[in-house]
């Protein structure tokens, strides 16, 4: 049951009160939800592979499987076994968020390292890739993820997320 307040109003601001208490609630409740809110964790697909033929670059995706739309990171949080620190945004400036619509997948690369035959390269085993900084996200074998026994790892970027796969390796700077 709906209470409505009794007021004493010029008769025109009546009416334009008397319009607002009638209004239907789910028009505030639309309000809300025009801005997404932070996905959940546990409606997203998250996946990573070497790019064929270089297995210095992960391919990374997020698919979500929510029936609303929601936000995850601008960037990806990727880091690698037990190194300190994650994979650094290229460009910089990943704060933010990036809409995913129901259905919807998207991309990015990460660069482990530059030069494999860098002796101060580091092995790790695994890779953990989540959508946001605030998930645990997935985590990934060396061989799971296509690159052999191990991740060559040295001062890695990853691209924001992109529309498509073909966006996220021009960001990254793999040629197609």
């Amino acid at each position: 049951m709906r209470i409505r307040a009794a007021i004493a109003v010029p008769a025109a601001s009546a009416a334009v009160a008397g319009l607002l208490l009638t209004a239907p609630q789910s028009q505030a409740a639309a309000a809300d939800h025009a801005r997404p809110v932070r996905c959940a964790e546990k409606s997203l697909t998250v996946r990573a592979k070497a790019a064929p033929g270089d297995p210095t670059v992960l391919r990374v995706g997020v698919t979500h499987r929510g029936a609303r739309a929601c936000v995850v990171d601008r960037v990806p949080t990727v880091t690698f076994g037990d190194l300190d620190g994650a994979a650094l945004p290229t460009p910089e400036g990943g704060a933010g968020g990036y809409r995913l619509a129901p259905g919807q997948t998207a991309y990015a690369d990460v660069r482990a390292i530059g030069d494999p035959a860098d002796p101060e390269a580091r092995r790790v085993d695994t890779v953990t890739v989540a959508a946001s900084a605030a998930h645990w996200g997935r985590s990934c074998t060396a061989a799971q993820l296509g690159t052999g026994k191990h991740v060559l790892v040295w001062e890695p970027v990853t691209t924001w997320w992109q529309p498509t796969r073909a966006a996220a390796d021009r960001a990254i700077g793999l040629s197609r």
